[in-house]
Order: C-alpha cells, then structure tokens, then sequence
C-alpha cells in the first residue's frame, strides 16, 4: 500500500469552500500525475490537522471525489485513488511543463506578480477553449518566439 503525501493549502480568502478547494487539489494531482490508482490519500485527521479544516470537511471532499468515480473508500483501511486524470503530455516531467516553467520566470523578471501571470494564463485559456474541445485541439497561435 502506497501512502502518497499530498498536502492541501487552503486559502480562507479565495471565496471557494475548503472541501471544494481540498477536490481541485486532489484532481490537479491526479492530472499531473502525483497521485495514481492504487495511493491512498490521507485520513481526514492528518488533513484537519495539517490544513486546520475540520475533518468533515475532508469526508465531504472525498465524498465528491468518490461520486466522480476518482476514489474509493475501504473501510477499515482509508481512502484509495481508483482512477487518474494524468495525460503523458501534462505531467511534470513534459517538454511542455519545462516551457510553462520557462515562460513563467521570464514573466517574473518582467516584474509580473502572480496575480499578474494567472490572468494572463486564464485569458489565453479561456481565448484558447472558447469555441470547445474540437476547436481548442486545432487552433493553433503564435507564441511570440
């Protein structure tokens, strides 16, 4: 059995529910690949101890992740991924996590704030998807090199 050692951050300003934010974490580890089938998260007690949430609102987490087919509760034993959501080009390890990485100091040293950065990668984002999937797979854009 593995125990895979995710450590949840929760920001009490962002407006979204700690369980909800303890769910978007989850997942990100699983698209990147930090959590596969067979991890075990851990128990509601160590997350309330180490996120200052209540555990309830970790079983509320888990609960919603078990509903979308990514977990499963063992009783007796914890909660286990059943399912990931990685993909080979979006794990850390990817040519193109190396460019984001890239991308991102050079916004840095430009003098952008994190703030900055994420707006910016939300606009592309949003510009990119608009249209759907079919079209986000085959546009294409310049990249400023």
């Amino acid at each position: 059995m593995v125990v895979t050692i995710v450590e949840f951050r929760i920001d009490r300003r962002s407006g979204v529910p700690a369980f909800q934010q303890i769910v978007q974490q989850t997942k990100q580890a699983l698209r990147l690949g930090v959590l596969v089938p067979g991890d075990r998260l851990p128990t509601a007690k160590n997350v309330a101890e180490a996120s200052a949430v209540n555990p309830n609102t970790t079983l509320k987490a888990y609960r919603e992740l078990e509903r979308e087919g990514l977990v499963e509760p063992r009783p007796g034993q914890g909660t286990f991924v059943r399912r990931t959501l990685a993909r080979p080009s979006a794990g850390t390890d990817s040519p193109l996590y190396g460019e984001l990485v890239a991308w991102v100091s050079r916004a840095a040293e430009a003098g952008l704030e994190r703030e900055d950065v994420a707006a910016l990668v939300a606009s592309a984002m949003d510009k990119q998807y608009a249209a759907g999937p079919e079209t986000a797979a085959t546009t294409t854009g310049s990249t400023g090199e």
